[in-house]
């Protein structure tokens, strides 16, 4: 119990962390959102390197696999895409339409998972597929056009995630392996920006800011590698709402971004979504936890036996 409900702080901090991002980035103004992202490479790798070189774990470089490789090399690309759609929309004001990315996240790996995996889905989740469906229409109605910014962080986030279960590879060494391929285009980026590059130009606390991008990069995604580890899945599909139920209330009472009644009526329909795929995979997961430890003991394998301290 101890360790579960250490998992459960260390999946709450993860997420509340990154569900305050909106308050970070746009503290880096006036570099552009390219320029921070440049940084936020740079200085990821840099944390990365500090925590493996204190825990002195070097030995996976040995057994990475050149497959592995490619993966994370793939993953590097769709991060990138990702971290840079996301400060910009910060920092122009969409807030809001980040946090709706965030919110259609799960429905799209639901999609994935019948057309990467050929997942069948049960009825539950075919209709908050089609509810989620529905509130895209809803919003493109409401913006005027598609939400383009929540589609590309919803999907990127996605397939970022499908490639790194390809991978198999431990949080902070993947990261490590993204960030440094990563190093070379952020670092010839800030070559080009020459006199335009912002990293000192504007003081010394604006240059500490930049370089705690990449601090707040890897603390979070640290602490989400302690969670999963120790509380079920069931409890970090829910935990995962924490950042965009935060996020969407940053835009709308800190950013005060405009909310008409349009857009109001699509985040219902999305919520609602949410509501029919959580309600669905805690009804289903715990029908399979009942399942289970109604099986006779000589019938499990000894690591389930050891797993329940026998």
């Amino acid at each position: 119990m101890p360790e579960t409900r250490r998992g459960l702080w260390y999946g709450v901090a993860a997420y509340a962390m990154w569900g305050l991002f909106p308050l970070y980035w746009p503290l880096l103004k006036p570099s552009s959102a390219v320029e921070i992202l440049a940084h936020r490479m740079i200085w990821s790798l840099v944390a990365v390197v500090a925590i493996l070189s204190v825990r002195r774990h070097w030995s996976w470089i040995r057994t990475l696999t050149r497959r592995q490789f490619v993966l994370l090399t793939l993953a590097a690309v769709l991060i990138s895409g990702n971290w840079g759609t996301y400060i910009f929309a910060v920092n122009t004001g969409h807030v809001v339409e980040s946090a709706l990315g965030y919110f259609i996240s799960p429905l799209v790996n639901i999609l994935f998972g019948v057309a990467v995996f050929r997942e069948r889905l049960r009825r539950w989740q075919w209709v908050a597929v089609a509810l989620g469906g529905i509130a895209v229409v809803i919003l493109t109605v409401a913006y005027g056009s598609l939400p383009w910014i929540a589609l590309t962080l919803a999907f990127s986030f996605g397939l970022y995630g499908l490639l790194k279960k390809a991978a198999n590879v431990g949080a902070a060494e993947s990261l490590t392996v993204e960030t440094v391929v990563l190093l070379l285009p952020a670092l010839g980026y800030l070559a080009v920006l020459g006199g335009e590059n912002t990293f000192g130009a504007q003081g010394v606390g604006h240059a500490l800011l930049l370089v705690g991008g990449g601090i707040v990069t890897a603390v979070p995604l640290l602490a989400f590698t302690a969670a999963a580890i120790r509380v079920p899945m069931s409890i970090i599909g829910i935990l995962q709402y924490i950042a965009p139920v935060l996020q969407f209330l940053l835009g709308v009472f800190v950013a005060h971004e405009s909310m008409p009644a349009s857009r109001w009526a699509g985040f219902l329909v999305v919520w609602l979504a949410l509501c029919v795929f959580t309600w669905d995979s805690l009804r289903n997961g715990l029908s399979f936890a009942h399942a289970s430890s109604e099986e006779p003991e000589e019938d499990l394998p000894k690591e389930a036996l050891a797993a329940r301290g026998r």
